[in-house]
C-alpha cells in the first residue's frame, strides 16, 4: 500500500508543479477560452491546454513506476503501456491544435479514432472472448470475420467503439469548472479500489489508476471553481481514454465504468439523439446538458458539480461490491434517477420562469456555437 501512496503523491506533486507552467505557456501563445455568457460562464479569458499537465505528470510517473515500482508485466504487458502513452499523445496533440485553431468536427474526431485504434493495435482487450451475463452463462464474443481482404475480430471492434464512447462522453461532460476532472478522479479511484479486491487482485492496474488519480487531483487544485485553467480538448478526451482503458484491462469491467459515468453517458446519449432529431450536428455545443440545467434552476457551479460528484461516487462505490446482477439493477436505478433529475429540472425551471420560452425545447432554442478561442 505504501507504493500506491508514494506514486499517487508523486503524480499529484508533478501535476501541481507543471500546471502553472502550462498556464504561462497558454497565455504566451494566446491559447485561451473566451467567455461567451451562454455555455462558458467564466468572466475572463482563461488558459486551455490543461490536459498537457495531466499527461506529462502521467508520463513521468509511469517512467518512475517502471524503474522503481516493480510492475508485473505478465498482467499488463509493456506494449499496453505503450498503447496508453501513444494514444494519449495523439489526443493531447490533437487537443492542443483544436484549442489553438478551433478545428472543425470533421477533422477533430480523427484524433479519438486514431487513439482508440492504437489501443486496439496494442492488444488491450482484444484477448477478451466473453463478457459476464447477469442472467446466466457468459456471452461469448470471440468471433472473427473477414470483409474483402481485411480481417476483423468482434472484440477489437467492441474495444474501439467502447473507447470512442468513453472519450466523447468526457469531452462533452467538460462544461463546468472541475466537473470532468472530478468525475474522472472518482472513476480512477473506483478502478483503483476494484483492482485491489480479492476477485481482481491486479496491483499493476491499481498503480495505473492511482497515478492517474494523483495527476487529476493535482490539476483540480487549479481547475475547481473558480478555475484558473481548463482541461481543453486534449485533457477532456484523455480522461475518457484512461477510464476506458482501465475498465478493459481490469477484465472488461464495463458495468463498473457505466455506473461511475452513468449520468454523463445518459446525458450525452440524450444530447446526441436530440441534436440528430432536430437535424443538428451531434458535436455542436448547446446549453441542454444536465449540468447547465442544474445551473438554470438556481444551483451555483460548485453546487451542481458537487451534486454530480456525489452521484458518481455513490454508484462507483456500490459497483465495487456488486456482482453482475446487482450492477444491472444499479444501472436501471441510475437510468431512473437520470429521468427524475431531468424532469425535475424542467418542471422547476418552468415554475421559476413561466413567461420565458422553454430553455429545454430544442426547437425554441437552437443552441450556441462552440466556445470562441484566441
Amino acid at each position: 500500500m505504501l507504493n500506491f501512496v508514494i506514486f499517487f503523491t508523486i503524480a499529484l506533486i508533478l501535476s501541481a508543479l507543471v500546471t502553472p507552467a502550462i498556464k504561462r505557456l497558454a497565455f504566451k501563445f494566446r491559447i485561451l477560452d473566451l467567455p461567451d455568457q451562454t455555455r462558458k460562464l467564466h468572466l475572463y479569458p482563461t488558459p486551455l491546454l490543461g490536459g498537457i499537465s495531466v499527461y506529462l505528470s502521467l508520463l513521468i510517473s509511469f517512467a518512475l513506476y517502471f524503474n522503481f515500482g516493480h510492475p508485473d508485466f505478465n498482467i499488463v504487458p509493456m506494449r499496453f503501456f505503450w498503447g496508453i502513452i501513444l494514444g494519449g499523445l495523439v489526443l493531447i496533440m490533437g487537443g492542443a491544435a483544436d484549442d489553438k485553431f478551433n478545428l472543425p468536427p470533421k477533422i477533430l474526431w480523427l484524433f479519438p479514432a486514431l487513439a482508440s485504434l492504437i489501443i486496439v493495435w496494442s492488444g488491450i482487450g482484444v484477448g477478451i472472448t466473453q463478457i459476464s451475463n447477469p442472467f446466466g452463462s457468459p456471452i461469448f464474443i470471440g468471433y472473427s470475420f473477414s470483409l474483402f481482404i481485411i480481417h476483423y475480430s468482434l472484440p477489437a471492434i467492441l474495444v474501439w467503439l467502447w473507447m470512442m464512447g468513453m472519450i466523447f462522453t468526457t469531452k462533452l461532460l467538460d462544461g463546468l469548472d472541475g466537473l470532468c476532472g472530478g468525475v474522472g478522479l472518482i472513476g480512477s479511484l473506483t478502478m483503483f479500489a476494484l483492482s485491489l479486491t480479492p476477485k481482481v487482485n491486479q496491483p499493476i492496474t491499481a498503480s495505473i489508476a492511482i497515478i492517474f488519480a494523483g495527476a487529476l487531483l493535482g490539476f483540480l487544485i487549479y481547475n475547481f471553481n473558480p478555475a484558473s485553467i481548463f482541461l481543453g480538448e486534449g485533457g477532456s478526451t484523455l480522461i475518457g481514454f484512461m477510464l476506458g482503458v482501465l475498465s478493459i484491462i481490469l477484465g472488461a469491467k464495463i458495468a463498473t465504468a457505466l455506473l461511475v459515468m452513468g449520468i454523463p453517458i445518459l446525458d450525452v446519449a440524450w444530447a446526441i439523439l436530440r441534436r440528430v432529431i432536430y437535424n443538428r450536428s451531434p458535436f455542436k455545443g448547446d446549453r441542454h446538458h444536465l449540468h447547465f440545467r442544474l445551473l438554470d434552476i438556481g444551483l451555483s457551479q460548485r453546487q451542481a458539480v458537487l451534486a454530480l460528484y456525489a452521484i458518481s461516487a455513490i454508484f462507483g462505490g456500490v459497483a465495487i461490491f456488486l456482482q453482475s446482477y446487482g450492477k444491472l439493477i444499479a444501472l436501471v436505478i441510475l437510468f431512473a434517477l437520470m429521468v427524475i433529475i431531468a424532469l425535475t429540472t424542467v418542471i422547476l425551471y418552468k415554475k421559476q420562469h413561466p413567461h420565458v420560452p422553454d430553455l429545454f425545447d430544442f426547437a425554441a432554442n437552437q443552441g450556441v456555437d462552440e466556445k470562441p478561442k484566441v
